[in-house]
């Protein structure tokens, strides 16, 4: 599963800068595939729309931080745990019940995002 930040987060901030694939952002910011790895050229989307991995996109939230599903691989290949879920004060990092998500699903996009 990836993980999703719910509507409970107090905008602390204290997920962002652990997250080693740069999926975290502040609600309302735009993102793009490229930060915090190492894509270049084109990348297809789940929604398989192909974007630039340069090229902003709209925030998922606009209120609250938000993860990033297609850059989250809930930590696989760094850590032991999701990063975000251990340091969050209100525990609203939380595996997202709509996206299960084997293991090597989330190791092969680790490998893709950090080739």
């Amino acid at each position: 599963m990836a993980i999703i930040i719910t509507d409970e987060c107090i905008n602390c901030g204290a997920c962002e800068p652990e997250c080693p694939n740069n999926a975290i952002y502040e609600g309302g910011v735009e993102w793009n595939m490229s930060e915090g790895t190492t894509l270049t050229g084109k990348y297809t989307l789940e929604t398989n729309e192909e974007v630039g991995v340069n090229d902003p996109q709209l925030p998922v939230m606009e209120d609250y931080y938000f993860i990033v599903a297609d850059k989250c691989t809930e930590c696989v290949g760094f850590h032991e745990e999701p990063q975000c879920a251990a340091v969050c004060p209100v525990d609203c990092c939380v595996p997202d019940p709509d996206r299960e998500e084997t293991q090597e699903v989330l190791s092969e996009r680790q490998a893709t995002l950090h080739a």
